[in-house]
């Protein structure tokens, strides 16, 4: 009986282990902005195509609400979310891009291939621009209203059921 009792401290350390480890994952991982409520960080990117117009943030203080869409032609989600940024072109939605990490050529190959719902892409070869804005990957888009707020951050590709709410959001950053 008495050797039984010689486990329990072993037992309960490695429960105790257990426990702490369970309550250290992190529930959600995902890397939010804080700029969201904050204006865009001053910046100006040459343009990424030739024939298109680069980017800079006093593009976003003229009165009206933009996208700014953070993508790359590597990237497999955001061939996911291209119809959907043709869907709010098509609504009437200002769509302005920062390419990361990127080539001319691969650019203008994605946009044949995927359709261009850009006004202007601004290219970003070292991620500079990109982590001003808080971004932690591609693909993610701001709502920025036109006093070039940050009003809301979409993370990940833009999906169907993402159009309706980024609409809204737009709407009330008029």
């Amino acid at each position: 009986m008495k050797r039984w009792l010689l486990w329990v401290p072993l037992a309960a350390f490695a429960a105790l282990v257990l426990l702490v480890a369970l309550n250290l994952r992190p529930t959600d991982t995902t890397v939010r902005s804080r700029l969201v409520g904050k204006p865009l960080p001053a910046f100006s990117l040459p343009a990424s195509l030739p024939g298109k117009p680069g980017l800079d943030d006093a593009a976003f203080r003229d009165g009206k609400p933009k996208l700014l869409n953070v993508f790359a032609s590597w990237c497999v989600p955001c061939l996911a979310e291209a119809p959907k940024l043709l869907r709010l072109k098509e609504a009437g939605v200002d769509i302005r891009a920062i390419a990361i990490r990127d080539r001319p050529a691969d650019v203008r190959r994605f946009l044949a291939e995927n359709g261009d719902p850009y006004a202007a892409i601004g290219d970003d070869p070292t991620s500079q621009v990109q982590l001003a804005l808080g971004s932690s990957g591609v693909p993610e888009t701001f709502v920025i209203d036109g006093k070039g707020i940050i009003r809301a951050q979409h993370i990940g590709d833009i999906r169907d059921d993402d159009v309706p709410e980024l609409l809204r959001v737009l709407e009330a950053a008029r």
